[in-house]
């Protein structure tokens, strides 16, 4: 059996926020062209662990992008290679929706040099992809908070990065858009882009090939989507107040009363 080349890798990873250690010895590692979910209840450390893959925030450990040492990778290469999508991200409201996502261009582009034909074609694809082209001359002021949050999505993937790391990338976006935003993940590991994400909803987080379960800055299962163990480190760390089933060929989470 051929051995999954990996995109990230953390090795002991410990931060300290405010002299406390809230991420304690992670060691992970993230294969090539699969979307890995990474959940658990709030404070588990998960949007610490997303950052600290970005390289984001300052770590004691080890963390690997493709078998390089992430910060011994020069800037502009490194964000050719990794796009990120966080929290609440904003944007000038005064910005052109077309402007915004070009913003993902940046690291391909020279200082100065005006968008080649691929940027424009990248801009494109991905405003397409994420249903906002119709916009693309107006202002990101005019736009709701589901429809800024799929302009910066196109951001993202305009990059047109090997691995892609999303924290909550579904907030405010309503259900219909929620599975237009699966789709597209399955797309970019289809074409074997690395897809990392921090989800709130477990349900949605059940989709990927792979889930990191966590709970008080530690990793208590890493494990495959499908498999039960996955269910049952998901089910301990919502107290069991959720249980995941079978419906319709897909896990499902429900909340138990």
């Amino acid at each position: 059996m051929t051995a999954l080349r990996m995109a990230m890798r953390v090795s002991d990873v410990r931060v300290s926020l405010d002299g406390q250690e809230v991420l304690h010895g992670i060691d992970l590692s993230f294969a090539v062209g699969r979307w890995t979910s990474i959940v658990g209840p709030n404070g588990a450390g998960k949007s610490t662990l997303l950052k600290v893959l970005a390289g984001l925030i300052s770590t004691q450990g080890r963390v690997f992008l493709f078998d390089q040492a992430l910060q011994a990778i020069d800037p502009k290469q490194r964000a050719q290679q990794l796009s990120w999508l966080g929290q609440n991200e904003t944007a000038s409201d005064d910005l052109r929706v077309w402007d915004v996502a070009m913003l993902g261009r940046m690291p391909h582009q020279s200082w100065l040099a005006a968008p080649s034909a691929h940027d424009h074609a990248a801009v494109e694809t991905a405003l397409k992809a994420t249903q906002a082209w119709d916009w693309r001359e107006r202002s990101l002021g005019q736009l709701s908070g589901g429809e800024r949050q799929r302009v910066l999505l196109a951001r993202a993937m305009a990059v047109q990065a090997q691995v892609m790391l999303m924290d909550e990338p579904l907030a405010n976006l309503d259900p219909p858009h929620q599975v237009d935003w699966l789709e597209q993940v399955r797309c970019l590991t289809s074409q074997n882009t690395t897809v990392i994400s921090v989800l709130h909803e477990v349900g949605m987080a059940l989709h990927a090939h792979d889930m990191v379960v966590m709970q008080a800055g530690h990793v208590v299962h890493y494990g495959a989507c499908a498999d039960a163990a996955t269910h049952l480190a998901v089910e301990r760390v919502f107290d069991n107040r959720i249980a995941i089933h079978a419906l319709d060929g897909q896990w499902v989470a429900v909340p138990k009363l």
